[in-house]
């Protein structure tokens, strides 16, 4: 099975707004980069995914990735996260990947661990939907699809009860893998608080998170 993973990213400038009265502009821009290329280092040390592939349209972004050897899609316009990682799909798809696993790029405890366990619960099943949802079982923060295809992308407010049930009216196996470096991302002050203890940013006197 040819596994490829696509990570969607905002702007590094612009991403974690919510974070504006914790975290300077540029400080949040630091922590995305950090972010991404933490995520993009755990990826590329699993060895079950094939390539991994950062789809956006800040230049930056695709830099680090090019640092970390990932393959990259520079986006045109500011189209949805739907109809990026449609256009993403199709391409990897085009180099013969026949499933996909999509993550965000701002997971601080992501873990190639977890990534592994996430991965088994495919256990050599045909039509397969495997999600992790975020912590407040809401979002989608993993999902994986076998073959590609299976279901339509349809992130967005309560996406991870959308793509249950998409995966369900498709007739696909769903697995709904709980697994905690995944289920927390960065949101919100409470998140950035959540993880104070277990990483410490490049910011100040502190050591980064990569």
């Amino acid at each position: 099975m040819t596994i490829w993973a696509i990570v969607p990213v905002k702007p590094l400038r612009r991403g974690k707004s919510r974070l504006a009265e914790t975290l300077t502009e540029d400080e949040r821009a630091e922590l995305n980069r950090q972010l991404l290329a933490h995520t993009l280092k755990t990826l590329k040390k699993t060895p079950k995914i094939s390539e991994v592939l950062v789809v956006s349209r800040d230049p930056k972004a695709l830099a680090i990735a090019h640092d970390h050897e990932a393959r990259t899609i520079r986006e045109n316009g500011s189209p949805s996260l739907n109809t990026a990682l449609e256009r993403a799909t199709a391409v990897v798809k085009m180099h013969g990947a026949k499933s996909v696993l999509v993550l965000p790029a701002d997971l601080p405890l992501i873990s190639q661990i977890d990534i592994e366990k996430l991965l088994s619960a495919v256990n050599g099943g045909k039509r397969v939907v495997v999600i992790t949802p975020d912590r407040h079982k809401n979002g989608t923060n993993a999902l994986f699809l076998s073959p590609i295809g299976v279901i339509e992308y349809d992130y967005g407010v309560n996406s991870f009860e959308r793509h249950c049930e998409l995966a369900r009216k498709a007739g696909a196996r769903l697995e709904v893998c709980e697994l905690p470096s995944i289920e927390l991302d960065l949101d919100l002050p409470e998140d950035l608080e959540l993880v104070a203890e277990e990483i410490n940013f490049s910011f100040g006197d502190k050591q980064g998170l990569v």
